[in-house]
């Protein structure tokens, strides 16, 4: 008596392209927002470098003002402020999307929720300015 085997059919599938997230723009938007996590992780590096050299003292601290004076680091800092405020933007955006509030049996609209995060977001710019700004 022979074995029996399994016959598995070949399932056919289509080929997608390596540049799938470049055909709609709400998949590149998806894409971007994944990469800006990157720079976000770079600000996070550079706050903690720049704490360092604040606690090493005032020599350590000109020493790294003048390193992120260098263009290579202007123009990637200046992208990753870039990538942050999209991160941002985009996480305010989908904050309807997580949190399904609804108040008499109705949801609220989308703006009653993204409004206030951006309302906290430009005071707490504001009083962050004021206080670098003010003398």
């Amino acid at each position: 008596m022979a074995a029996p085997t399994e016959f598995l059919a070949k399932t056919f599938r289509t080929r997608v392209s390596t540049y799938w997230w470049l055909e709609r723009w709400s998949y590149l938007k998806f894409i971007l927002r994944e990469l800006s996590s990157v720079f976000v992780a770079w600000f996070v590096i550079m706050s903690l470098l720049q704490i360092r050299a604040l606690k090493r003292g005032p020599a350590d601290y000109m020493e790294f003002q003048e390193w992120l004076r260098s263009p290579i680091l202007v123009a990637l800092n200046a992208l990753s402020l870039f990538f942050v405020i999209f991160h941002a933007v985009t996480w305010f955006n989908l904050a309807p999307k997580a949190m399904a509030i609804r108040v008499g049996g109705k949801r609220v609209p989308d703006v009653l929720i993204v409004a206030p995060n951006y309302v906290v977001w430009l005071a707490i710019s504001a009083a962050i300015a004021w206080l670098l700004l003010r003398g």
